[in-house]
């Protein structure tokens, strides 16, 4: 199922956003205060390119969270309830149950990418 999905996801709009994802995190590493968030931007991609059969494990300590918190004044509000909002248009139907699932994953760590790691599950 994780192939298949991972396919479907990808010409249905995975390909579009991991690649906004992997410039925008191009665009961070330029400079050098940003690069931090440019890492944060590329785990986005990875996941954004294929999220079936990740999953992500929360952890880190309390510069995680400092700069999670900071995440979320700049950013990451934004982004988890834009994520969270194409979920919900997702799991409308049956069908796209599992993809609003993935986008649920993804809205989740749009609140804290910093101390998580993305890994095959």
């Amino acid at each position: 199922m994780s192939c298949l999905g991972n396919v479907l996801w990808f010409v249905f709009g995975g390909l579009i956003l991991g690649l906004s994802w992997a410039v925008a995190g191009i665009l961070w590493c330029v400079t050098i205060v940003g690069i931090p968030v440019g890492v944060q931007c590329f785990k986005f991609a990875s996941l954004a390119f294929s999220p079936f059969g990740k999953e992500v494990r929360y952890g880190g300590g309390v510069g995680s969270l400092l700069l999670n918190i900071l995440w979320l004044a700049i950013s990451g509000v934004v982004l988890a309830v834009e994520a969270a909002a194409v979920g919900v248009v997702f799991c409308i139907t049956i069908i796209g149950i599992p993809f609003g699932k993935q986008c649920f994953k993804i809205a989740k760590l749009a609140l804290m990418p910093f101390g998580a790691s993305v890994v095959s599950g």
